[in-house]
């Protein structure tokens, strides 16, 4: 049987020190920012390669949290783009800020660089790029762009784990970069988590304190924080798994290369990826979307939709961007299925996966 994301295979040879990781931890009774917290974070900035990382409890707060410690102006502008997940919009209005919508490029599911040229204002304050898919948006374009405007560049990492960019690691090119550790990421735990990272000592300072409720000691509360701390025990599963990212997403590399190299039909347009990407999804496009949905299923192929809405078509969101339209980033949404990227999907399985869709 076919399965979109086997997490359970993929971390089966590190069960047995994950299950005596979490004996150990509930033995010493220390949940809450325990050693292990501290040493995964060690760990995860060396990975990127930046001075700082401070673990919180998800991706969306992870965002939040990186635009709340920026201190910005009530409603100043955040740039990001018009297909991604809900929480990129949703962390930016829970801050208090203004989402600005730009669309994405043709092929590509990055932002458009033409786009942000076109969103800023006066009170752009954030160009918010995500990563979509693993694929690296053009950072060093979009710093050309905002250089010397005093506009941050807080990138959204949480599909990019490993992923480089011009010989550098995701997670070291941002003012802030963020990540979601939810269990179905490349590096994923088994609950919801998160990780911010940045080279900045007085913005790592204010982020520690801010996602421990304002304080650095117990009972003495500088600011206004959150309740958002990496839990010990999804820490100590990370430092396990954080070991393997790079040879699964080798392998998550060799299956999209597959996909590209034998997936021939004019009926299904592949996407430009950047290079290096480390497809978190590999994403194809068709006008017969629901005709082909069909015969995948008949055929016991499991399929995705990230995402079946843009930003602009999402139902809470609709009034803060009345009768604007993002054509590519609705093709996407519209036409959009993602193939299976499991990690050990087998040969025989990547086969009929290909021969099924050239077949339609």
């Amino acid at each position: 049987m076919i399965k979109f994301l086997d997490i359970t295979k993929q971390d089966k040879k590190i069960h047995k020190l994950i299950f005596n990781d979490i004996k150990r931890i509930i033995l010493k009774n220390n949940f809450i920012l325990g050693e292990e917290v501290f040493k995964f974070e060690e760990s995860f900035a060396r990975y990127c390669n930046t001075k700082y990382a401070i673990g919180c409890a998800n991706g969306t707060d992870a965002l939040t949290i990186a635009l709340k410690v920026l201190d910005l102006p009530k409603n100043s502008e955040v740039i990001i783009p018009a297909m991604t997940y809900c929480s990129t919009a949703f962390a930016v209005i829970n801050a208090g800020l203004k989402p600005v919508l730009a669309d994405i490029e043709k092929s590509s599911p990055t932002i458009s660089c033409d786009e942000i040229k076109k969103k800023i204002t006066k009170n752009t304050r954030v160009v918010m790029p995500v990563h979509l898919y693993g694929s690296v948006a053009k950072i060093n374009d979009i710093k050309k762009i905002i250089k010397n405007k005093k506009i941050f560049l807080i990138d959204d990492c949480s599909q990019a784990h490993g992923a480089i960019y011009k010989g550098k690691k995701i997670g070291s090119l941002g003012d802030i970069s963020c990540f979601s550790l939810y269990p179905g990421k490349n590096l994923g735990a088994y609950g919801d988590a998160g990780i911010i990272t940045t080279n900045n000592k007085i913005l790592y300072e204010k982020i520690k304190n801010f996602r421990n409720l304002g304080s650095d000691i117990k009972f003495v509360h500088t600011q206004i924080g959150f309740n958002s701390r990496l839990d010990t025990i999804q820490a100590a599963i990370l430092s396990r798994k954080i070991k393997f990212l790079d040879s699964n997403n080798k392998k998550r590399q060799s299956i999209a290369k597959f996909y590209s190299q034998n997936l021939k039909n004019n009926k299904i347009i592949k996407l430009n990826y950047s290079k290096n990407c480390v497809y978190h999804q590999y994403v194809i496009l068709t006008k017969d979307k629901n005709k082909l949905v069909s015969i995948m299923k008949k055929n016991q192929i499991p399929f995705g939709f990230h995402y079946p809405s843009s930003i602009n078509q999402i139902d809470s969101l609709k009034s803060n961007f009345k009768k604007m339209k993002f054509p590519l980033s609705e093709k996407i949404a519209n036409e959009g299925i993602s193939l299976p990227i499991d990690p050990n999907l087998s040969k025989v399985n990547l086969i009929k996966i290909v021969r099924v869709l050239n077949s339609f």
